[in-house]
This record gives C-alpha cells, structure tokens and sequence, in this order.
C-alpha cells in the first residue's frame, strides 16, 4: 500500500448507510481540525469493491480530508443508482456526526463512480435540488447513462443541463481501459461556456490513478507501491482534498 502522506488516519468500517444494508468505511484524519471537509467518494464496476478505493482514502484522509467510500452494486437492477444514492443521503445527514462538515460536500468518483458523481450535479432533482460542492470525476467516461441518472453527462451538457459547481478531473494518460479523451472531451464541452473545469492527466493507467494495480488472478484491483501509481494516486488526493478545503474555506494541500 502507498505510504501514508501528512496526518495519521483513523478508520471506521463497515457502517450500515441505508436500507439495502450495504456499508461504507470511513477515513477521519485524526490531527485535523474538525468539522474536516467531506468527501463522498464512488468505486466503479465491480460489486461492492469500496476496499479498491482505501489507499486514495487513505491518502486523502492524511491530507486533512474526512472520505466517506460505500459499497454500492454495479450489477443491481437498477444499474447501482439506489446503492449510490443512499449513500450520498447517509453522507449529508452523518458527516456532522462523523467529524466531517455536513453542510457541503465533494461528490466524487472513480471509472463509472466519476459519471455518477457528475450526474448528481447536472440533475439535482434527483436529490431533491441538492448539488455537491464540487465534483470530481477520476478516470471516468461521460458519454454512456450515469449510474445515478440514466442520461450521459455529456449529453445532458449538449441539452443545456449546468452543474452548476466545479467539475475537476483526472485521468491517467496511460488508460487503456477508458481512454484519456473521453476526460478531454467533457473538459472541452465544460470550457465552452466557461465553466470552472479542470484536467490533470498523471502518467499513470486506470489502475494507477487509485494508487492501485489490476490483479488478473483476483479480477480486481489491488493496492501497488509502484511509482507511478503512488504519484498519481498523490496528484489525485490533492485534488481531492483542495477541492473539499475550498468548499469549507479551508486551505488545502496538494
């Protein structure tokens, strides 16, 4: 696993965050001031695989930053959206209890995570108007239906649908998995109206921008301390992190 960065981490795992019963894990930085801006942060498909995501939460949670990452299926019925959505309610009403700031919130993502997170943000009514404070879409595609809508970001976009709030992203230049222009191409169409979007493209492969290396005999993901990787892993914390400080007006570090 990559080594820790800044502040000891605490971890709490296994919260029950819905009616489904499924869990999330929770990653307190334990020298932060507190409420520590929240992020709320989606694996991609993979059935309830939230423990691919724990070196980013890790790294992020050192950074200053409480991270918030549930289980959610990808091969429900519904495509994962009730799993996500539970628990992003579970987010906003625990994070206060949790030492996080509940008042606003980093919705983010990784692969198919990072659509659905973007998702929210373009249709808040499925919230019941809520938006998060800032979106981050790590390693995502954004031409297919989010997880959580049913439409494409893109798409949406192309309708006149806003997010309405940043949208920052980061993607390996190295994916072979979901390629690097399905990011640029949301940039650009984010751009056009000028909108705050950011891209940040690591020498890294889908894999990597989690701090993590696909595992053919698990057929999963698993953590690496490979170079690439750990880098990667720390630009995408960083980001993270700076987008949870701006939202609760605390500096973040990179």
């Amino acid at each position: 696993m990559a080594p820790d960065m800044g502040m000891a981490v605490e971890t709490e795992r296994g919260l029950v965050y819905g009616p489904s019963g499924k869990q999330l894990d929770v990653y307190r930085p334990a020298g932060a001031p507190r409420p520590a801006p929240t992020v709320l942060l989606w694996h991609g498909i993979g059935p309830d695989e939230r423990d691919v995501l724990e070196p980013l939460a890790r790294a992020t949670a050192a950074l200053g930053a409480l991270v918030l990452v549930p289980d959610w299926r990808s091969d429900a019925a519904d495509a994962g959206r009730a799993h996500l959505l539970e628990s992003l309610a579970f987010a906003c009403k625990e994070a206060g209890g949790l030492g996080g700031d509940g008042a606003s919130c980093v919705l983010a993502g990784w692969s198919a995570g990072a659509g659905a997170a973007l998702g929210v943000a373009l249709r808040p009514e499925i919230v019941e108007g809520w938006r998060p404070s800032t979106v981050v879409g790590v390693a995502g595609r954004y031409d297919v239906p989010a997880r959580t809508t049913g439409t494409a970001p893109l798409a949406d976009l192309a309708a006149g649908r806003d997010p309405g709030v940043p949208v920052h992203l980061v993607h390996g230049t190295r994916d072979t998995v979901v390629d690097a222009r399905y990011s640029r191409d949301l940039t650009e169409a984010l751009q056009a109206p000028g909108r705050a979007v950011t891209l940040q493209e690591p020498e890294t492969d889908h894999a990597g921008v989690i701090m993590t290396a696909y595992d053919p005999a698990a057929d999963r993901c698993v953590p690496t301390t490979a170079e690439h990787a750990v880098r990667a892993g720390r630009v995408v914390a960083g980001v993270l992190t700076e987008a949870a400080g701006s939202a609760t007006g605390v500096g973040g570090a990179a």
